[in-house]
């Protein structure tokens, strides 16, 4: 019997070795495998691991740094609250993102449900002015004496006519009528 238990435990040895060395081999692969990916996206030009490892920064060749448009801010508010730009004016290039901030303040004693409405001047430039980021785009909420401030993110398409070299971005912020806010 004790042959038996001998060549048992012999064959658990050797289970246990070929196991250990299989463990090895696949944490060496696994720690092997990012220079690899690495190696191989280098080779292949499909280097996409990551937007920080990039040398250099993208460029946007879409601007047109020969024109720039002032672009003036005007903020309308149909109602007991404030609403306003935090800048009346910028200059940008057309295809060049730019943001500028809106500051809103409800001063009345309830809550209200309110949205902006835009408008521009000329007309021709409302097709060439691309909002990204808006709160124009929503309803909000507020509460009485709550202030909220959002930005506006833009670019003016480069393929503005040359002849308008100002545009005026104007909300004009309502009430949203209907609205049952007595229990906020």
């Amino acid at each position: 019997m004790t042959s038996w238990v001998a060549k048992i435990r012999h064959a658990n040895r050797q289970l246990l070795f070929k196991l250990a060395v299989v463990s090895l081999l696949m944490f060496g692969f696994g720690y092997a495998l990012v220079p690899m990916y690495r190696a191989i996206c280098e080779a292949l030009g499909i280097n996409v691991l990551s937007l920080a490892e990039r040398k250099e920064q993208a460029k946007n060749t879409q601007v047109d740094t020969t024109r720039t448009i002032l672009v003036e801010f005007d903020a309308n508010a149909r109602g007991p609250w404030d609403f306003k730009p935090a800048i009346s004016q910028m200059k940008v290039h057309p295809g060049e993102m730019a943001t500028v901030m809106y500051t809103f303040r409800n001063r009345q004693e309830r809550a209200m449900a309110a949205q902006a409405i835009p408008s521009y001047a000329p007309k021709q430039a409302g097709a060439h002015f691309n909002k990204l980021e808006c709160f124009c785009f929503n309803e909000y909420t507020l509460q009485a004496g709550e202030s909220k401030e959002w930005p506006v993110v833009f670019v003016v398409d480069p393929k503005l006519p040359k002849d308008v070299h100002t545009i005026t971005l104007s909300y004009t912020f309502f009430e949203v009528p209907g609205k049952k806010l007595a229990g906020l």
